[in-house]
């Protein structure tokens, strides 16, 4: 058992963070409970940072570090907000349509010999609803990898589906998927999308669930939401169940709408990873997009704020670090790795 609510006020922790030890004993902390805790402000943050380092050596120890391409980019009909493929959007990405077998496989083969086991598929659109020529393609990349790189788990992310195609994910070695929610469920519509229902999002979800797919689902920081949306996001993920949450730090990419955003700041940003790992105590966090931008030499606090898994080697759109600079990253952190 954790120290007792006597032995941590004499440590003159704020009474919320107190309350928030009851989650190393197995408790449950309550929308409102998460609420108090973005009150949490200066020095204070560095002990929410620390129980959620605590949290996350207990039930969550392991550090794990994947991979994604971006096989099909750009021309997307959809109109969310942040998203430099969107085709309404004039930002200079660049476009082409899913790629060939061979530019997939030696992606795969790349970050498999550096030691990495989760490689993503990313494709940019609504989705998959049909069976069309282009989903069979992916499949068959599926069955190359599979045939080839045994050990690799293949995560997918490949927007909206309808229950036949989950099935065929499932059924062709799917191991991961990710569909996030990107924010406060309640409004999706307005700091998202119109194009597509947050709905459709859940109900992919719950299709992928069904066939034993298991779900990395989580959202972006810095958008406009309030401080209670990005509790709600956190609080949705955990009632959905999903196994792995990534959160992003908004790019402000030129182009789009939110182009004029501030970024958000590095003492916010451990405050919300910290706040999720309290919500989620046992999941995968994984810091997505922003890592490098928003943290800079702030990473490692990161690491510390309830981060278990990062996404290594770059991004959709943007650059990220090499596998080689995260591994030696990790190490001088001193932090346990596994990518098996």
């Amino acid at each position: 058992m954790t120290r007792g609510y006597k032995e941590r006020k004499e440590m003159n922790l704020n009474p919320n963070i107190i309350n928030a030890y009851k989650v190393l004993d197995g408790g449950e902390i309550s929308e409102t409970e998460a609420i108090a805790l973005t009150k949490v402000n200066g020095s204070d943050i560095l002990d929410l940072v620390s129980l959620s380092n605590k949290v996350r050596d207990k039930f969550a120890p392991k550090i794990v570090a994947c991979s994604i391409i971006n096989a099909k980019s750009g021309i997307c009909s959809q109109n969310c907000r942040f998203c430099a493929q969107a085709g309404c959007h004039h930002t200079g990405v660049d476009t082409y349509p899913l790629l060939p077998p061979e530019k997939i496989l030696n992606s795969a083969r790349q970050v498999y010999k550096l030691g990495v086991r989760s490689f993503g598929i990313v494709t940019s659109g609504l989705g998959y609803l049909d069976v069309d020529d282009e989903f069979q393609r992916i499949l068959a990349v599926m069955n190359l990898l599979r045939k080839e790189l045994p050990e690799l788990k293949i995560c997918l992310s490949l927007g909206i589906l309808s229950e036949t195609t989950a099935a065929l994910l499932a059924e062709h070695g799917a191991w991961r998927y990710n569909m996030n929610l990107q924010t406060n469920p309640e409004r999706y519509a307005e700091l998202i999308s119109s194009s597509h229902s947050i709905d459709a999002k859940i109900q992919t979800i719950r299709h992928l669930q069904k066939y034993g797919v298991s779900i990395c689902c989580g959202g972006i920081f810095g958008l406009g939401e309030s401080w209670n949306d990005q509790v709600k996001m956190a609080i949705a993920c955990r009632e959905l169940k999903v196994d792995g949450i990534p959160l992003n730090v908004l790019l402000p990419i030129k182009g789009t709408p939110l182009e004029n955003r501030t970024p958000m700041d590095a003492a916010d940003a451990a405050k919300a990873f910290a706040i999720f790992r309290l919500i989620n105590p046992t999941k995968m966090i994984k810091f997505a997009a922003g890592r490098e931008t928003t943290m800079k030499d702030f990473q490692g606090l990161l690491m510390l704020a309830g981060m278990n898994s990062m996404i290594t080697g770059g991004y959709l759109t943007t650059r990220g670090r090499s596998v080689e600079e995260d591994s030696s990253f990790l190490k001088q952190l001193s932090l346990f790795t596994d990518n098996a």
